[in-house]
């Protein structure tokens, strides 16, 4: 399958994470699905897999349940947003579908880094307002892409 990222461009979005993670106490993580090849459009199947991908990853382990997975499959054109029950409580779904808009709009111009990098800026500015740092901030999840 033909990488959407250079080396370079993961590292970016990877320091993108950092920054993002280092305005509050949440986590964010962003997976690139590059097996699944279902051929349906159903979106309540991408969603299964993406939360079956949010499981695995122990997203769900975080102390103050606050952590956000980006899950993309670029061949079936699909990006699902998963926010922890903590985090999900306290941001409105609007958030999230406008996020989810403005970060398809950017990659449907071919705008892959720049789309997902601002979604994840964007995610760390919404995690200050709900869950501040307050001492220490320590990183539990680690902030590398991964794929499957």
């Amino acid at each position: 399958m033909k990488r959407i990222f250079t080396d370079q461009q993961l590292a970016t979005l990877t320091e993108a994470i950092r920054m993002a993670e280092h305005q509050s106490t949440g986590e964010i993580r962003v997976h690139i699905d590059q097996t699944t090849t279902n051929q349906t459009e159903n979106a309540t199947d991408n969603a299964s897999v993406a939360f079956d991908v949010f499981k695995s990853l122990c997203m769900g382990k975080t102390k103050e349940k606050n952590a956000v997975l980006f899950h993309i499959n670029f061949h079936q054109k699909y990006l699902t947003i998963i926010g922890d029950t903590g985090i999900h409580e306290k941001v409105k779904q609007d958030f999230w579908d406008q996020l989810h808009d403005k970060t398809t709009a950017e990659f449907a111009n071919g705008n892959y880094l720049k789309g997902l990098e601002k979604a994840i800026l964007e995610t760390g500015t919404e995690l200050k307002k709900h869950f501040p740092i307050e001492g220490e901030n320590p990183n539990e999840l680690p902030d590398e892409i991964t794929f499957s």
